[in-house]
């Protein structure tokens, strides 16, 4: 039925129907049944479906869809202003998506490629489920009819297949391919193009299988002949990255395994918690050599100045170094005013496992610290405060009085 015929009878319909007032005595009252909306007789046979018989029912329809590739009233949705059999529509949009093409607007011929995919694609459908396909005047297609329409489907999928490759629809792409492969076996452009979409996300194995596929049907296929060179030529590439990789990681659990072998035997304790400090590339090393066993330990260290809330990061304290040496370059300190920040004028601790502080000689090596087995390194920093002399007892104190508060706490 045409949109003007459908106008004209809702015209009509909106004419018709009682004109007189409602004659019933004010004391009758409807019945609970009465007062229902009443259903639109389309969907009246509704009220004895299950939610399931009405959802498979809405998904007919395409304002409710929720599986379009399968759903035929797409396709005849897509020829309602075009007249003609399915194979001219089809073969129409495709020559439109050609002239689209050809002038590199790949979105648009995409699109018209795709209108004449669904038009012949539900026609294979039909046919698929044991449907006979009819010409306009109702005969059934013959069987030249549908070698034609097939035909014209494949070329449809090809073609979206190649507006898929330049539009890096690469999945989009291979998926056209195999379903012109599906219709064509022998289709050289489907395996090209699915070829190209595979090798552009290196998914090498499944390029090589389409293109050899291809190459065996025509061993001089240009084309064809270039991709695997250029297939070639990515393995070759993926596989010294690969190879670079896998030396990588064996060195870095080479050295992992070094450091902790160096930590062990130095009776030094670390530990990691879930959130670490970000440090760039700072972390406990072997010096100067890594792979090298006998090369000594470097660890980040913070020097924290609690009463003036400030502090200092050193990017490699080595095991035999004193704070001696590090306080030597760190001071005068720009903010220290008041010039109580000096190596003979400063006093240094370090907290220990217990929760205790540990005082720290400032000519005492790093290692002499930590090896006692009473200091932990979290996170791979070693933290260590550093107070003006007249202020340090004062700070031990209340520092003892939290973690005694918190371990009563907890």
């Amino acid at each position: 039925m045409r949109i003007e015929e459908v106008t004209e009878d809702m015209d009509k319909s909106l004419s018709l129907g009682p004109t007189q007032k409602d004659a019933s005595p004010a004391s009758v009252q409807p019945t609970a049944e009465a007062t229902k909306p009443a259903l639109p007789p389309q969907l009246d046979p509704a009220k004895r479906q299950t939610v399931d018989e009405v959802l498979a029912d809405l998904n007919k329809l395409p304002l409710f869809m929720t599986e379009l590739e399968d759903n035929d009233d797409i396709a005849a949705l897509q020829a309602l202003d075009y007249e003609g059999t399915p194979l001219e529509n089809g073969s129409d949009f495709k020559d439109r998506g050609n002239e689209s093409f050809k002038v590199k607007h790949y979105a648009d011929a995409k699109e018209f490629y795709t209108k004449g995919i669904l038009i012949l694609a539900g026609e294979e459908r039909k046919r698929s489920k044991g449907e006979a396909t009819t010409d306009p005047d109702g005969a059934p297609d013959t069987q030249q009819v549908i070698a034609q329409q097939r035909a014209a489907l494949e070329a449809l999928y090809v073609n979206r297949a190649a507006c898929h490759l330049e539009l890096r629809n690469y999945r989009s792409c291979w998926t056209d391919g195999a379903a012109a492969l599906r219709l064509n076996p022998t289709n050289i452009k489907a395996c090209y193009r699915s070829a190209r979409a595979l090798l552009a996300v290196d998914r090498i194995a499944e390029a090589d299988d389409v293109c050899a596929r291809g190459l065996a049907l025509d061993a001089d296929n240009k084309p064809l002949r270039a991709v695997a060179a250029d297939i070639v030529a990515r393995a070759t590439v993926l596989d010294t990255q690969r190879k670079a990789k896998a030396e990588r990681a064996a060195c870095a659990a080479r050295r992992a395994h070094l450091l902790k072998a160096a930590l062990h035997a130095r009776n030094i304790r670390t530990r990691a918690t879930a959130q670490p400090p970000e440090m760039e590339d700072a972390r406990v090393r072997l010096v100067p050599e890594e792979d090298d066993p006998r090369s000594s330990l470097a660890f980040p260290a913070v020097l924290l100045y609690p009463d003036a809330l400030q502090s200092d990061f050193v990017k490699a304290f080595g095991e035999e170094q004193t704070l001696e040496d590090h306080l030597g370059y760190v001071f005068p300190l720009p903010w220290d005013r008041a010039g109580e920040y000096t190596l003979a004028g400063v006093e240094a601790y370090v907290e220990t496992v217990s929760g205790g502080l540990l005082k720290m000689g400032k000519r005492v090596p790093l290692l002499k610290v930590l090896g006692t087995g009473k200091v932990e390194v979290v996170d791979e920093v070693v933290r260590i405060f550093v107070l003006p002399k007249d202020k340090a007892e004062a700070w031990v104190k209340k520092f003892k009085s939290q973690k005694a508060a918190e371990r009563g706490g907890a």
